[in-house]
């Protein structure tokens, strides 16, 4: 175990030549590889925190579960695979559901761990029997439609928090479109997090902003830790999650060998487990469901730098972020209006990013059985059907998960036996 600590210095650990990396086993001077962590802390801030302001969850004790989760997340991949594990957006719609039935954030919290529950034994799956079930399963079109729907199911949200404010949610909007293609490389792709501080002056400017709480938080403290209550009914709006990140998971092992150059199909089982117990840990304790994320992905791209040591760094600084209860404060004090704005464009991202699987993976809908399927459930997601079965609740996301699942795999069936669709389909 102690040999997974150990980082070759990579040439002198202070220069890097055009071109070059630093592989996941390789670190610069650790003043260098702290520099990196603190630049993913910066990196994941600003999704990782929209998350449990949006859904009234403590920021505070989300970036700890953060913290631990990615420290997890290393050590059961045994320091092999680079990744920082930041919220799921994934979980907002499920959690936002919950409070509409006014079930209360401790119910949302047994949703959470019971999701991350699942996930880990799906990761466990996967690592001895293989990934490939999971494209069986979840082909292009039906995973794309999931995570499409996650995304669109919430864009009434998005208009509620913007028309409480629209003028600091229309320049929070801009100034996160604008950053974006005003500037290159890291502060470009740090776009979410600097709109959120140009709308958050803003409402300061306005008087939209509510310091007392601030002025009443310790500087020092332990974030605020909860037990779950256990609701078996609300697991239909959380389960359709774990379909979501596997295919974060997925993506990100895929993305990061890419990069690398190298072979990380036998982490994909490890990175699943690793996230289902980082994310049933943050259920257990009162944190949000955590997943890998792009934005970190960006920053190694950016500087070439997969180390993960640097990664460590990372959760080594947000660990010590989150036991200072008045910068949780500060997160806190962030108005509706600008969360509606920056929601306009990350919830319609995470809908396109299903989108983006489409196409990445050519869906040809000019077949009946790929557009009927996509249709329906994009429909239902949009509209967000919802009925109970015996006192349990099934919003638009578990409707339309289990009805992708129901009717790509029960029309191919069908079309197989009759001869409409080839056997090679």
């Amino acid at each position: 175990m102690s040999n997974i600590f150990t980082w070759k210095l990579h040439g002198d650990g202070k220069t890097l030549k055009p071109g070059e990396v630093i592989a996941p086993d390789e670190r610069l001077t650790w003043g260098r590889t702290a520099g990196i962590g603190a630049q993913h802390v910066v990196a994941m801030f600003g999704a990782t925190f929209l998350v449990p302001i949006l859904t009234h969850f403590d920021p505070s004790t989300t970036l700890f579960f953060t913290a631990l989760s990615t420290a997890l997340f290393l050590l059961i991949n045994m320091n092999k695979l680079p990744s920082y594990l930041g919220s799921s957006f994934g979980f907002i719609a499920p959690i936002a559901a919950v409070a509409s039935a006014h079930k209360g954030i401790a119910v949302a919290s047994f949703g959470i761990m019971m999701t991350g529950l699942l996930l880990g034994l799906v990761g466990l799956l996967v690592h001895f029997a293989g990934a490939k079930w999971i494209d069986i399963i979840m082909p292009p079109v039906v995973n794309g439609a999931i995570v499409a729907i996650i995304g669109f199911n919430l864009a009434p949200n998005v208009w509620t928090n913007f028309k409480a404010a629209p003028d600091t949610a229309a320049v929070t909007l801009v100034a996160v479109l604008l950053v974006a293609v005003l500037f290159r490389g890291l502060l470009g792709r740090l776009n979410i997090l600097l709109g959120v501080l140009i709308g958050y002056i803003y409402a300061c400017v306005r008087g939209q902003v509510d310091f007392k709480p601030v002025q009443q938080a310790a500087w020092i403290g332990l974030p605020q830790f909860h037990l779950p209550q256990a609701d078996f009914s609300i697991l239909p709006m959380f389960l359709p999650v774990v379909l979501v990140l596997v295919a974060e998971n997925v993506g990100h092992v895929k993305s990061v060998a890419q990069m690398t150059g190298r072979d990380y199909d036998d982490q994909i089982g490890t990175a699943l487990a690793a996230d289902g117990l980082g994310t049933m840990i943050a259920g257990f304790g009162g944190g949000s469901g955590t997943t890998t994320y792009g934005e970190n992905i960006g920053v190694m791209a950016a500087t070439k730098v997969y180390s993960t040591a640097a990664y460590w760094c990372a959760a080594g600084f947000a660990l010590i972020l989150s036991l200072c209860p008045k910068f949780g404060a500060v997160i806190n004090t962030i108005p509706v209006g600008v969360l509606g704005g920056v929601t306009t464009l990350l919830y319609g991202m995470i809908g396109m990013m299903g989108v983006r699987i489409w196409v990445d993976n050519h869906v040809d809908f000019n077949k009946p059985l790929n557009i009927m399927t996509a249709a329906v459930t994009m429909i239902i997601g949009i509209a967000n059907f919802a009925f109970a079965v015996s006192g349990v609740q099934f919003n638009g996301i578990a409707i339309a998960t289990i009805a992708v699942l129901v009717m790509y795999h029960g029309l191919k069936a069908i079309g197989h036996a009759t001869g409409a669709v080839p056997k090679d389909e």
